[in-house]
């Protein structure tokens, strides 16, 4: 039996307030989903980036001062010494921040000393010549620090001071020279001061008082950090973090009674901290995208179940003229295609201009063409299922049901 669309168009007319409903649900249904896959993808995508850093064995021992007898210079030089010399420690180093913390300083830098253009931002870290081995990172160009370029932390007095050396990640060395090599260029601070970059590095997660986007524009400065502010970040050799912490912390609490040991935390534990609103991000959004497609599934089904209960013996009659139970199955099935198809349409356009609002207002990027493919593959194949049980009840109507009397 030839499939007739005018009596499957006129149906879905007679219920148009169920129609027009269910291809809204499934349009709306469409815009949220294929964003909402979109946005997860970029959260997995950062969550599963390469840090660029040994963090699974690194800790960080933060101290402050705690009487005004303390020996800033004598307290740091025993503390490193100490750290240094464990068994099992590859190398120790003293910051004022570390990776993957909202907190940190930020230093805006330009390749003319006028400050003309746009500046690149870097997060900065403060360290020693150890600096980079303590972080596990790797030096891609150039070297490193010595011992002897290092400066004595900031006071007032050296407030506006600059370093005359630099070492940048290789994102940061791009941005500054995209068209050709950072080693042995300059930059200038705010204050037009000048520092060589001597050392370009593997890209690495940094401190990321601005957001994730940007957390691979670091630089590290050859400065001792304040007192306020001493961490010492240690990595140890693998397997041995843990217990290195500990020893390293009860040394740490009693060897100097003029200072304080504020905390001792595992490096992963500021990564966990710092990736937590993007993990609770995606979790949100495929809840929120399983109740929305669990809600589009129930309103096709709904309808799909009204409109079998409602022509049951218009059913019956079809079945007493000859169609078969397959013509009946795929006249509910093309009645739901139809209305899927229209939903996706309109959902399409929906999709597209969520995707650019959220782009304009959030920075995100735009909505890929082929999360909107999929997701439009995946609704109507979702719409065709929650049809199905209906229809095949649908096609079960014995054609007797047709001489019954009203």
């Amino acid at each position: 039996m030839s499939l007739d669309l005018g009596p499957i168009l006129s149906s879905l007319l007679r219920n148009l307030t169920g129609t027009v409903l269910v291809v809204l649900q499934v349009a709306i249904a469409l815009a949220v989903f294929a964003n909402a896959a979109w946005i997860v993808r970029q959260r997995i995508e950062i969550l599963h980036t390469p840090t660029g850093i040994d963090d699974q064995n690194i800790f960080v021992i933060a101290s402050a001062a705690f009487t005004d007898r303390f020996n800033y210079a004598a307290s740091v030089s025993e503390d490193l010494a100490y750290l240094r010399g464990l068994n099992g420690v590859v190398a120790a180093a003293p910051a004022d921040t570390v990776p993957f913390t909202r907190i940190g300083a930020t230093t805006d830098l330009w390749t003319n000393a006028q400050q003309k253009g746009p500046p690149v931002t870097a997060a900065t870290i403060s360290m020693d010549d150890q600096g980079l081995k303590s972080l596990g990172g790797r030096l891609l160009a150039g070297r490193e620090f010595r011992a002897d370029e290092i400066k004595p932390p900031l006071t007032q007095n050296n407030i506006t001071e600059f370093v005359p050396e630099v070492i940048v990640t290789q994102a940061m060395a791009n941005d500054l020279f995209p068209s050709e090599s950072a080693l042995g260029k300059t930059v200038y601070d705010s204050l037009g001061k000048p520092a060589a970059i001597i050392g370009i590095m593997n890209n690495m997660i940094g401190p990321a008082p601005h957001g994730l986007d940007k957390a691979d524009r670091v630089a590290l400065i050859p400065r001792l950090p304040d007192a306020d502010d001493l961490r010492y970040v240690v990595r140890t050799q693998p397997g041995l973090r843990d217990r290195l912490l500990s020893i390293a912390q009860a040394h740490l609490a009693t060897s100097n009674p003029d200072r304080v040991i504020k905390y001792a935390r595992l490096l992963e534990q500021y990564k966990r901290r710092l990736y937590l609103a993007d993990s609770n991000m995606a979790i949100f959004l495929i809840t929120a995208v399983g109740l929305v497609l669990l809600a589009t599934c129930l309103g096709i089904y709904g309808l799909a179940a009204f409109n079998v209960s409602t022509r049951t013996r218009q059913i019956g009659t079809r079945r007493a003229l000859g169609a078969r139970k397959r013509d009946i199955l795929r006249q509910f099935m093309v009645e739901n295609a139809l209305l899927t198809s229209a939903g996706i349409v309109l959902g399409s356009v929906l999709a597209l201009a969520a995707g650019r609002w959220l782009s304009v207002q959030y920075g995100l990027p735009q909505l890929s063409l082929y999360y909107l493919a999929g997701s439009v593959g995946v609704l109507w194949v979702i719409g065709q299922l929650s049809a199905w049980y209906p229809a095949r009840k649908a096609s079960a109507v014995a054609p007797s049901v047709a001489t019954r009397s009203v």
